[in-house]
């Protein structure tokens, strides 16, 4: 049966647009040239009968035309001045005003502004996070869970209490729910073993970072401690790792291919080496009568073999103590992973996280796979570096005793004018104001060599370090100056930061560096653990003024003696009522950001870094 085909149904369309074509608005007024109106005024005027009115209107049409004759003139000279007039005479004109107004302000505001555009320009730095947290815009709002808490009876102290105890201990935090501050050891929780072995050592009580910090960490927050040098900061730190440590190994034994639970990053080998022998000893004195097992430490630092170290690698893994060069080739080649890590400590964070090491922290970050607790410690972390830090933990709480790159009270500061000619001979009568052992710094490693050879032509035993010298002098100079088989230490850097010497009662600053911030550490190489010590610095001529200002402030905060050629350097940056502050990025008291060396010297490191890439440089 066929279907009848289906009827097609009109669409109503809406009407097309009509255009009007014709010019049919009465209100339309066609151009009329000016030739045509003057005509046509003429041609009206001569219709006029009257003469009387003729000439009205005569005069009229005078004054209309040079009215308009006038404004037709001003119209054709501002548009030959809009011609005339170039970018370039707009660009003075804007200098000029500019300047103009520069002339109405003092010296220290142009410098402020100076300061805050090269602030903005180093502010714009990402977050320290992994490359897959930050691709996948992970971020996390809770800090780690732990099972540890605080005794009952300090949990119901009140915030008061708390707030009193920090202010006796010159305490200073900021933070969300900071964890309570305790002032014993035993109450912290501490297994016996570990308790018996710091009394063997006459540690009896905590040390302020120790007081607030170990419960700190012990909470699972991320963490900022700021203390002066050789106040126990690595207690503070590593105590908390190997106590979360051994609670993994207890509930279920590692094996070999597993771990590790947490990494301390140091920025120097000598650093490193400290800290992992630290926590064999603390390791091995909970171990000791078998009630804990033992835990596994790797020191992972270059210049040393690894394979002498394969007896741990075949093990489950807890601790890792490493530089970051070293860390990253072992990450790379898979020799562990951090698949379960979650625990990372910077020591010196201020320089791990500095501009110059950046690249590397980021890197290590890219190996974690889950949240970590990440602590920072330092003696020197300028604000700007704890504000960049602040960003990049989780609800982190700062722990600072006392201010951020202040030196030791306990050391005493001696600062002489010495000239660079007579520094040698002036260096023996130094050493006799007091007995050995001695540290003597210098920033210039030829200088370090010329004054071990120096010492040691007139009879005095003394080793040397610096960055040039293999691993194995570097190990042998520490261990025979720590042993007491060498009465003096000649140094660069490298065995500045952090590297702790027993009854250390005189440091010698050869030549004066030109970071404040080396200088704190260099002079805290002794007076630590509650002791007291001198620091003799050479300056002269050759120390910049700048650097000279530094040491000046350095030395009135500490309520130590100024000399007077120190005292007539004066401050271009104070103002009438004598206020001045510091460089965010160094913490130097004596400079601003414009003037900074460490921010020199960092620009002048990423450009030598830039040219080799460029020329092709920078391989194996």
């Amino acid at each position: 049966m066929e279907t009848d085909p289906p009827k097609r149904r009109r669409i109503q369309r809406s009407p097309s647009p009509t255009y009007k074509l014709d010019d049919e608005d009465d209100s339309y007024e066609p151009y009329v040239p000016v030739a045509q109106r003057r005509a046509a005024k003429l041609a009206k005027l001569s219709s006029l009968t009257s003469s009387s009115a003729r000439e009205k209107a005569k005069r009229q049409l005078e004054e209309l035309l040079a009215k308009e004759d006038a404004e037709q003139e001003e119209e054709s000279r501002r548009e030959r001045a809009r011609k005339e007039r170039t970018l370039l005479l707009e660009a003075q004109e804007v200098h000029s005003r500019k300047a103009a107004e520069d002339a109405k302000k003092t010296e220290i505001e142009k410098a402020e502004e100076v300061d805050a555009e090269i602030l903005a320009a180093i502010a714009s730095r990402r977050k320290l996070a992994s490359d897959l947290e930050l691709a996948k815009g992970i971020s996390y709002s809770e800090s780690l869970k732990t099972s540890w808490q605080p005794p009952k009876y300090i949990r119901d102290r009140t915030e008061e209490q708390h707030r009193r105890l920090r202010e006796k201990y010159h305490i200073i935090v900021d933070g969300e729910d900071i964890p309570p501050p305790i002032e014993h050891f035993e109450d912290m929780k501490i297994p016996q073993q570990m308790l018996h072995f710091l009394r063997s050592k006459k540690i009896i009580t905590p040390t302020p970072i120790q007081l607030q910090g170990i419960p700190t960490a012990f909470s699972g927050r991320d963490m900022i401690g700021i203390a002066f040098t050789g106040s126990g900061k690595t207690l503070a730190f590593c105590l908390p790792l190997i106590m979360m440590t051994l609670e993994e190994e207890v509930r279920l034994p590692f094996i070999r291919g597993e771990g590790p639970v947490g990494v301390v990053l140091c920025p120097s080998r000598e650093l490193a080496t400290q800290t992992y022998e630290n926590v064999l000893a603390w390791t091995a004195a909970l171990s000791k009568d078998g009630k804990y097992p033992r835990l596994n430490t790797l020191l992972c630092i270059g210049g040393i073999s690894m394979g002498d170290q394969s007896h741990v690698l075949n093990k489950g893994l807890h601790i890792v103590v490493a530089t970051p060069g070293r860390l990253i080739d072992m990450l790379e080649k898979k020799r562990f992973t951090f698949n379960n890590c979650k625990f990372l400590c910077m020591d010196e964070a201020d320089r791990m996280i500095d501009l110059g090491f950046e690249d590397d922290v980021r890197n290590i970050m890219s190996f974690f796979k889950r949240q970590r607790q990440t602590l920072l410690f330092s003696a020197t972390m300028p604000r700007k570096i704890q504000d960049f830090a602040q960003q990049s933990l989780v609800r982190p709480v700062l722990v600072n005793v006392g201010r951020a790159g202040a030196a030791n009270l306990d050391v005493l500061q001696v600062v002489e004018y010495v000239k660079q000619e007579a520094k040698m001979v002036y260096l023996l009568e130094c050493l006799q104001k007091t007995a050995p052992p001695v540290i003597i710094f210098s920033d210039n490693k030829n200088e370090v060599d010329d004054i071990q050879e120096y010492l040691l032509l007139k009879g005095v035993e003394a080793v040397a370090i610096h960055g040039s010298k293999t691993q194995e002098e570097r190990q042998y100079a520490i261990k025979a100056f720590k042993s007491g088989a060498k009465d003096v230490m000649v140094a660069s850097g490298v065995a500045s930061k952090g590297l702790d010497f027993n009854d250390i009662q005189h440091v010698i600053i050869f030549s004066m560096p030109k970071e404040i911030e080396d200088y704190v550490h260099q002079i805290g190489r002794t007076g630590r653990s509650g002791k007291t010590g001198i620091a003799t610095t050479f300056v002269n001529m050759n120390t910049p003024e700048q650097t000279l200002l530094d040491l000046k402030y350095l030395l009135i905060e500490a309520g130590q003696k100024v000399p007077p050629f120190l005292q007539t350097i004066e401050d271009p940056r104070i103002s009438q009522n004598g206020s001045f502050r510091g460089c965010p990025v160094c913490g130097g008291l004596g400079h601003g950001v414009s003037n900074c060396p460490k921010l020199e010297d960092v620009q002048r490191r990423q450009m030598a870094s830039q040219r080799a890439v460029h020329d092709g440089g920078g391989g194996y």
